[in-house]
């Protein structure tokens, strides 16, 4: 006799994995040098102005806006280099590929929403394997419960599909 069909287990994997996803999420910014290279990812409004912040307490390191979508209050800003070709997180992880090998890096501080960071962070990683990326999550603050569900539940399938090789996300998920 069966217990459950097998789509309720997968159910509960996929809801179990879910929770875990978001209970083990990195809270706060790892250890960051005085003359780390910070990388910002566009896409979310309080990422830039978190990562003004990040730079203002180190004075010395170098700031990277990565994304489309960059506001005009941060194109004169002496303290940032903008990359606005990229549009996806991948795209995102390929232009900060090109930086750090035309740069010489071999340590990264990635700032991005904590619902983005897991799989940012992985895009980055893969693109830059022998690399350290040091991830820097923004909190959801100011934002809806049912909002803020919506988006981790986003992230999540998005994460997994980047776990199983999708490195692209699908237009209907942005």
């Amino acid at each position: 006799m069966k217990l459950f069909h097998p789509s309720f287990w997968l159910i509960c994997l996929f809801v179990v994995g879910g929770i875990a996803f978001k209970l083990t999420r990195p809270n706060d910014c790892d250890f960051i040098l005085q003359n780390d290279s910070i990388f910002v990812l566009t896409g979310d409004f309080r990422r830039i102005p978190f990562a003004m912040k990040q730079i203002e307490k180190y004075p010395d390191a170098d700031l990277y806006i990565i994304g489309a979508g960059v506001e005009s209050q941060y194109r004169n800003t002496n303290r940032a280099t903008i990359e606005s070709e990229s549009k996806s997180t991948y795209q995102n992880a390929v232009a900060i590929r090109n930086i750090a090998e035309k740069s010489g890096l071999d340590r990264i501080v990635l700032i991005t929403t904590e619902d983005h960071i897991r799989r940012a962070k992985h895009l980055v990683q893969s693109e830059l394997p022998s690399a350290t990326i040091v991830a820097c999550p923004v909190a959801l603050s100011n934002m809806p419960p049912s909002r803020r569900l919506e988006r981790w539940f986003i992230e999540y399938v998005k994460y997994i599909a980047t776990m199983i090789g999708i490195k692209e996300s699908p237009s209907f998920l942005y």
